[in-house]
């Protein structure tokens, strides 16, 4: 339970009314949406509007202040429409007012409520500055950053560089493990890694809608997707978000993990050790290390929810761990004459 309340901000699904709702924990923000709504708690849960993902305890604490919340009773569902209305929306480099202007006559006509949620959500996406790039042209977006961040390709780079470098950081604290006779191979493995680093600037570009289709993990127009379990062909629940669409998703994506299919902590960086410990003669395939730690070939993005704690049961490749050696050429015999 939260020392401070968390405040909200809910609605339900059948109803075009919305409260501030703030408590201390998943479960009394639940109890006091139902008295607002004059909902039965039993079999009612949470949901974040924007995806449709369902709120936990353990979860509750990384929801942003003022997240917008969707109160579901037993039976209903809500997969979050702002995502797939903002992937047609993306489209547009800037909102068109006939489309606008359509989308609220239909408002006004509509009776269905779930059709009526769906028009009211177009018409609050189309608001949203996610063609937008600089701090002058959409200021909210940069709430609570530094003043030095002044695009928001810029502050995603820095906030992927930093995950990067937090797992250089790890790797770096390890060269006492494999003792004083391999601890300088262990410092020349780890040099070539941080060189190969900056050169790709840290693969801030995994996060930059900006670059090439190659060096990012989003579409151009920044939405993301989730690419786990590991252990299934994708996402079942389907989850993406465009942090550069509001300040809420932005907060939200930085709770996303950027995880390792072979873990970095209980097979990667041992492997290493072991393999700088007892290489006897052969180099170390630093740049087959490098890849598992730092890049897209054994990096995935995962939402919070799919993540999971558990050992994945992967290891690395025996054969690639050091670099072949090279053949050497039998002598022919010479042939007497």
């Amino acid at each position: 339970m939260l020392q401070k309340p968390k405040s909200v901000k809910l609605r339900a699904l059948r109803s075009q009314r919305k409260f501030g709702v703030a408590g201390r924990s998943c479960q009394e923000v639940l109890h006091k949406g139902c008295l607002r709504f004059q909902l039965p708690e039993r079999g009612s849960r949470l949901c974040l509007y924007e995806d449709g993902t369902e709120l936990t305890e353990d979860y509750f604490p990384s929801v942003p202040d003022n997240a917008e919340l969707v109160l579901l009773t037993s039976g209903q569902a809500w997969q979050g429409y702002v995502s797939d209305i903002g992937r047609f929306l993306s489209a547009f480099h800037e909102p068109h007012a006939g489309l606008v202007q359509a989308a609220q006559q239909l408002l006004c006509d509509e009776q269905a409520p779930q059709r009526q949620r769906l028009l009211a959500d177009l018409l609050h996406n189309v608001s949203q500055n996610i063609a937008a790039e600089t701090r002058a042209e959409d200021p909210p977006w940069f709430e609570g950053l530094e003043s030095r961040f002044q695009n928001k390709s810029g502050y995603l780079r820095y906030s992927c560089e930093s995950r990067i470098r937090s797992y250089l950081r790890e790797v770096s604290s390890y060269p006492s493990l494999v003792g004083a006779e391999a601890q300088e191979e262990f410092l020349r493995v780890l040099g070539s890694m941080c060189q190969k680093l900056r050169s790709v600037q840290y693969n801030g570009s995994y996060f930059d809608r900006g670059a090439k289709g190659g060096g990012r993990l989003c579409t151009p127009e920044g939405w993301f997707s989730c690419q786990g379990p590991f252990d299934m062909d994708s996402c079942l629940s389907r989850h993406s978000i465009n942090p550069y669409s509001n300040r809420e998703s932005r907060i939200l994506f930085s709770t996303w993990n950027l995880d390792h299919i072979i873990e970095k902590k209980r097979t990667i960086i041992p492997t290493l050790v072991e393999a700088i410990k007892e290489q006897d003669g052969r180099e170390v395939d630093w740049e087959y290390f490098y890849g598992l730690l730092f890049t897209s070939e054994n990096l995935k993005l995962v939402h919070i929810v799919c993540h999971k704690k558990t050992i994945h049961k992967l290891n690395c490749d025996p054969n690639r761990i050091y670099k072949p050696q090279p053949r050497l050429k039998r002598k022919r015999p010479v042939r007497k004459r």
